[in-house]
């Protein structure tokens, strides 16, 4: 058995969940079925066991002859021996299937969200994502655990019926008919089941969703007393879920009466008939002996193939979710992924649909109105459908992975990871010196001076120990660790104060000297530094030049930076004179 998790979870079919689930039975081909056969062996041999008692009491008790018992005991003690044996490996290695198909789920969509990057966020709800890794991968691995078992259970069913054929025909044929019959039954009463546990899922993981909210809002809440508020709408939908459980529940009950209630009748059934037939001696004491142990046996297969049922409906349900997230595609949202290798060297990224040029090398800034700019560096990045340009060539006709490396976009979404600081700077350790380099031009140094350890500080998820000035500092000095050939940043001060700002903008611009750098701001401050200045204006650019020449001669600049400032500027006021906004740290 492969060690778990897997280094390469594969490449899924995502086309059906059943497709899905038949996909991850074929990675572990090799296990299952060795689970199957342990399976037959385990059931198989205590289907074997009312032969041996049958033969031991005919051919052994009732003629009196003690050698045939003690061969008959010893045959029973073996058929006990391996009964043991393979239900302890065929468990051993049930559970090994479990877990690698859960664990594969897990990482499959784990890996995926990565892929994802900023755009995850605005797909997928964090409390889905969750519930996948949670409940979903442990409902997966379930279905897999019962395989085993199921296969044991409808090969020993069969050995039973041919058993049963020679002793008696119409045992043989009752069990042909009755055990169809119990099944279809049982799978009418697993459907209502299956709708009240969707829709459970589906309120579970908003719920979930709900309480991530809660925890990652929850400074936000105190400080405008909005959690009573919010905790008596968290109370009603868990009261809603609640209600959806005890369906479920109800549904389950049902279930679990009928898994007692058929099987039950079955063997009364066996049982009379084999009754009846030992009063007028159509049957020897041994074989009434047998029938009453089939009759007891054939409880835990009906049992099995119940469970099984019901496992695999939970599955399905539960791949369901899983593929919709593998479904989203990672490219751009039409789908198209392309394959021409990007050019070495820099070079300009335009975008057509607002006219913007960014030439390479420039350190611009682009003032648009929130909503604008984000998408803007969202289509620059190759994250949003657009015609954007790159090197003379559509996005959409670049390879994908080439992309990334070469143009990062940065936004205030971006978060910093569990762990030491240092890892969520530099995830993979490549930096040295550079990584304090990158903290002094995001003017971030006085933050890890601030730590206990330093970069090798322990933070939480999103580093919720630092306020949302010193994350988004520390988010463009990994942006600027990174390097990228172009660097797009949206908002990149707009939690600092004026003075730390006017550092930052000083800074960067130094720092990315002769690489291309696209900020998306309004801050006078950061216009300042620009080599040059674009005003997006209902979708297009409208102007462009330096920050003080369009101070002079565009009356629409003038109006955005005074809803920016608060106070009408001129072409001559100097950038120090706007040093007056109040400290947000």
């Amino acid at each position: 058995m492969r060690p778990l998790p897997v280094a390469d979870p594969g490449h899924p079919d995502i086309r059906s969940a059943s497709r899905y689930l038949l996909w991850l039975a074929g990675r572990i081909a090799g296990p299952l079925s060795a689970a199957a056969f342990l399976g037959l062996l385990w059931l198989g041999s205590q289907a074997l066991m009312p032969v041996v008692v049958r033969e031991a009491i005919d051919e052994g008790l009732v003629p009196g002859d003690m050698r045939a018992v003690l061969l008959w005991s010893a045959v029973l003690l073996g058929l006990g021996v391996v009964q043991a044996v393979s239900g302890m490996i065929r468990r051993r290695l049930s559970m090994y299937n479990a877990l690698a198909a859960g664990f594969r789920t897990v990482q499959l969509v784990v890996g995926h969200a990565g892929r994802l990057g900023a755009d995850l966020e605005r797909r997928v709800d964090d409390g889905e994502l969750v519930s996948v890794g949670t409940s979903d991968m442990t409902t997966i691995g379930n279905a897999f655990d019962v395989v085993g078992r199921a296969f044991g259970a409808v090969v020993s069913t069969l050995l039973v019926a041919v058993v049963l054929l020679d002793q008696s025909p119409s045992l043989a044929l009752l069990l042909i008919v009755a055990l169809p019959a119990i099944i279809l039954t049982m799978g009418y009463t697993l459907r209502p089941l299956h709708r009240r546990q969707s829709a459970y899922r589906e309120l579970q993981g908003e719920l979930t969703s709900r309480l991530t909210d809660v925890v990652t809002g929850l400074r936000v809440l105190r400080g405008v007393g909005g959690e009573t508020s919010f905790a008596r709408s968290y109370r009603q939908r868990s009261q809603r879920v609640r209600a959806a459980g005890s369906r479920v529940a109800g549904a389950e009950a049902l279930i679990r009466a009928a898994q007692v209630l058929l099987p039950g009748l079955l063997v009364g059934t066996v049982t009379w008939i084999g009754a009846r037939a030992a009063l007028t001696g159509a049957v020897t004491p041994g074989e009434l002996v047998a029938f009453y142990a089939y009759a007891a046996f054939l409880v835990e297969p009906l049992a099995i193939f119940t469970d099984t049922a019901d496992r695999f409906a939970r599955a399905h349900v539960a791949a369901r979710r899983a593929i919709a997230v593998l479904a989203l595609p990672t490219g751009p949202p039409d789908g198209t992924h392309g394959r021409t290798p990007i050019p070495a060297g820099p070079h300009d990224l335009v975008d057509e649909r607002t006219g913007l040029v960014v030439t390479a090398g420039s350190f611009l800034v682009v003032v648009a109105p929130p909503a604008d700019g984000v998408h803007l560096a969202d289509r620059l990045g190759g994250y949003a459908h657009g015609p954007v340009r790159y090197a003379g060539l559509p996005l959409t006709e670049l390879r994908r992975y080439d992309l990334l490396k070469r143009v990062l976009v940065v936004d205030n979404r971006s978060r910093l990871f569990r762990g030491p600081l240092r890892d969520s700077l530099d995830p993979h350790r490549t930096a040295g010196d550079e990584v304090h380099a990158a903290l002094r031009v995001a003017a971030a140094e006085d933050i890890v001076e601030a730590l206990p350890d330093g970069l090798d500080t322990e933070i939480t998820a999103d580093g919720s120990r630092f306020s949302g000035g010193q994350r988004q500092r520390l988010v463009l000095a990994r942006a600027v660790l990174a390097d990228p050939d172009v660097l797009v940043v949206v908002d990149p001060t707009s939690a600092v104060d004026a003075h730390t700002e006017d550092r930052i903008g000083r800074r960067l611009r130094a720092a990315r000297e002769g690489r291309t750098t696209v900020l998306v701001s309004s801050s006078p401050l950061l216009l300042d530094h620009a080599q040059q200045v674009a005003l997006v204006h209902d979708g297009s650019v409208v102007a462009t030049g330096g920050h003080r020449d369009l101070l002079a001669t565009s009356a629409l600049y003038r109006r955005v930076i005074q809803r920016e400032t608060g106070a009408e500027p001129t072409g001559d006021a100097p950038a120090t004179s706007l040093l007056t906004r109040e400290n947000t740290e």
